[in-house]
This record gives C-alpha cells, structure tokens and sequence, in this order.
C-alpha cells in the first residue's frame, strides 16, 4: 500500500490501513483539511468535483462530494470528465476550487484527489503544506445542520470545452475538414472515450475509429501512453491504413500520437510539434520541465524565441510559464499547456491544434515528425525503500559531477554538450526517476547505465 502527498495530489492505492494506502478514512481526512482550507478565504465555497472512469471512482467521489457537504461547502458533481474539463468548469462557475479524482496515468490500483484553486489551476506547494499542517492537527470543524452544503446543477462541461476549443484562433476546423482525415482513438477505457470522439466530431475529422472507448475503468493496457503499451494501436492504424492515431491517458491531460506508418511520434514530441505550429502564428518564449527534449528549445530559438526550464511538475511549469509570459508550455509527457487558453495540461487542445497543423503541413504524420531534430530520451526507475536516504545520495552524485554543469532545482539535472541526465524523486510512485536524452539511442541509454552504476557504487559506500 502506499499513499503519496505531493503537488500532484493526494495519490495512493486503493485500502490497507488508514496513512498507508488511499483509504477512505484518508480520503474523508484530505477532503475536509481542503474544505478547511477553503473556508479560510470565503465564506460560501462552491467545489467542482469530477472523475475518470477508474472502478475506485464512484467510492472515491461519493465520500468526496459528502465530506464537501458536510464541511458546508456546495458541490457540483460534473460526474465523468477530463481533468482539464474540470479546471475550466472551475473557472467558469466562478467556483472557491476544483477537486479532480483521477491517478492520471498510474495503474487501476491508484487513485487520487487533484485539488484546485479558485484559477482552475493546481494548488501551490505552500497552500499544499497549509493543507497537510490542517491534516495533522486535525484542523477542520463540521458544518451543522443549518449549514450543510448542497448540490447545485451544473452543465455538461464536457461540450463546454469543445466549444471554446472550437473558438481558439488557431484551431483550423476548415484545414482538418479538407484533409479527410481518419484517426484513430485508444482512450484506455476512461473518460477519453466521451469526450475526444465528440471532439473529432465537432472538429469535422472525416472518419474516427475507437479502440478502448467503453468508461469501465478495465484498462486493456498499461494507462502510461508510452510506447511499449501502444502496440495494438500501431497495428489498427497499419491495418485500416489510418492517418493518424491518437492516444490519451485515463484523466485525458497527456497525449500521445502514433503515424501513418505505425510508428511513434513521441509523446516527447507532442510538446514540440504544437510549440512548432504556435510558433509559426505568433513569437513568443516556451517552457518544459527539465526532463523534457532538447528538440523544443531547438524549435523555439529557430522561431525567435527563448526556452526556459522549470522543476518537474505541471504547477512548476505553469509558474516558469507567467514568469516568462510564454506562450506556449508544457511537459515531455504528452502535456500542452496553452497559458491563454487555461492553465492546464490538456490533450483535446493538443488533439485541435496537431490536427491543425498536420492538415495544413501536407505532410503525412512520419514526415512531419521527421522535420524536427531528433533526441532519444531514455528513461529507467529505481524503487525507494527505507534503506535508501536520497539527499545524501543526490549530494554524493552531485560532488562526483561537480565540474560539469549541473541544474539542482528539482532533483540533479548534469548537463553536456549534446546530452544530459536528470535524476529526482517522482511526485507520483516511491521511484526515483532518472531520464537521459542524447543525440542517438545507444548514447542515452549508456547514460542511464553509466548513472545507474554510479548510483549503486555510491549506495554501496
């Protein structure tokens, strides 16, 4: 069992003791210290609250949406939806915050609160730990009977956001409608589903196929859009001779893409390829986080821009994208942001506007990924446990990498010519993650050996 409090959320698997796993103590527990948490800025809160089709859901956002109530806080219950759905639900209700129900792309075991601020937007990591000191002393206070929340009607938010993706300058419906498109949908079996076939719909794509679109929470693969779990994919689009595939991770925040040719595009590429079509319409900097591809600072200083790095995490990189008033950011995860869109990571605005760039490119899917430089990121994982003391490990790597350029804002990033290896704590599972991008395969995957074995002669020590 394990229970993770993070600026990713409240993420755990589902039983066990309470403190342990996400149990619905804990769950009950989190949700009031945030009702609390709440209530110290406005008087009469209103929450919306919104889940993927994980089978923990309904359990999850039952004991949610009553604790809510029970603090005196009103709830709208937008049901099954996209996370980021739900952080422009919040803003359009003008609502105190947002709580999404979704461990993103961790296994069916997991589940997790996502907790949003009155933006629509994660909460930081200073009101997460205003958050966690409520939890530990049991800083929260029941509403009585007068006061209890209640549930208001909302609208379905889903086609809200298809509608203002469809009034986003740069979403082509036109170009998308002449190309004659036929894509292929895997939505995992979650809430991609419902919402990314009404978005081709309404985008005009000419025909839409869909693999793994039931909401059952029964994920047919590893939700993790990487590719070594798109390989059934792969394979429709060859048989059905496709344009293009399509792929999304339960909450519907990261996309993938798979070419003509069954080939991956690279969810590390997602980022890069819509950075390239912005560029094209408007000059501006660009952020990711410091496991994300060389290939996006690449395009950006070739459209006359600056790159910028933040620390892992969408908070991080929404933060580094208003201080450098960029106009496009994100992560090498399949996450866009669109900071005058909303503040989110949203993979139906990077499916409207990949579209949009694809049919206006001429190019089949292979050659248009082809025309960016290429990098191959290597990533591995190792497993914490109580025997493992990771500052000490991180300053040990540190000193033995001191003459190079090092980045320590979120974990070590070491940084060489044409290469580079990032190692930190993940914000999601009890790993350490270590990523590693050089200028062909062979070369970052010796990277990631190289720093493995530096890492177990250091524990050894």
């Amino acid at each position: 069992m394990t229970l993770i409090k993070s600026i990713s959320g409240i993420r755990g698997t589902i039983g066990g003791l309470p403190d342990s796993g996400l149990t619905p103590i804990d769950i009950v527990k989190f949700t009031s210290a945030y009702a609390a948490y709440l209530l110290q800025s406005t008087t009469i809160p209103k929450v919306v609250v919104g889940r993927d089709a994980r089978i923990s859901g309904p359990m999850v956002s039952e004991l949610v949406i009553q604790t809510l109530i029970g603090m005196g806080v009103d709830v709208i219950d937008a049901g099954l939806s996209t996370t980021p759905t739900i952080e422009m639900a919040v803003v359009k209700e003008n609502a105190a915050g947002g709580i999404i129900i979704t461990a993103s792309h961790n296994p069916k075991q997991w589940n997790a609160l996502k907790l949003l601020n009155n933006k629509g937007e994660f909460i930081s990591a200073a009101d997460g730990q205003v958050l966690m000191d409520k939890v530990k002393a049991n800083d929260y206070n029941y509403a009585d009977i007068d006061h209890l929340g209640k549930k208001l009607q909302g609208i379905d938010y889903i086609q809200y956001h298809i509608d203002q993706i469809l009034l986003y300058p740069l979403v082509n419906k036109e170009a998308i409608g002449k190309a004659n498109f036929h894509v292929i949908i895997d939505a995992v079996n979650s809430t991609g589903g419902i919402a990314v076939p009404r978005l081709l719909e309404a985008l005009g794509v000419n025909k839409i196929t869909t693999m793994y679109c039931e909401p059952t929470g029964h994920f047919p693969h590893n939700p993790e859009p990487l590719p070594e779990h798109l390989t059934a994919i792969s394979d429709e689009i060859i048989k059905l001779k496709a344009h293009v595939g399509l792929v999304v991770d339960p909450d519907v925040d990261r996309l993938a893409i798979v070419c003509e040719d069954g080939s991956v595009f690279g969810e590390e590429y997602t980022l890069v390829a819509v950075a390239d079509y912005v560029l094209k319409h408007r000059k501006g900097n660009t952020v990711s986080n410091l496991s994300s591809t060389m290939a996006l600072k690449d395009v950006t200083i070739k459209a006359g821009g600056n790159y910028f790095a933040s620390a892992v995490g969408e908070v991080n990189v929404v933060a580094a994208i208003k201080e450098v008033d960029a106009v496009i950011g994100g992560e090498g995860n399949g996450g866009i942001i669109l900071p005058d869109f909303h503040y989110g990571r949203d993979a139906m605005m990077g499916i409207a506007l990949f579209l949009s760039h694809l049919a206006l490119s001429g190019k089949p899917c292979s050659l248009l990924k082809s025309s960016y430089p290429y990098y191959h990121i290597s990533k591995s994982k190792i497993e914490l446990d109580n025997t493992i003391n990771l500052d000490q490990l991180l300053e040990a790597i540190k000193l033995k990498y001191a003459n190079y350029k090092l980045n320590t804002i979120d974990g070590i990033k070491i940084e060489l010519d044409q290469e580079w290896v990032h190692i930190r704590r993940s914000n999601t599972e009890p790993l350490i993650r270590i990523y590693a991008e050089s200028t062909s395969e062979i070369m970052s995957e010796n990277l990631i050996k190289k720093i493995k074995e530096d890492i177990r002669l250091l524990f050894q020590s």
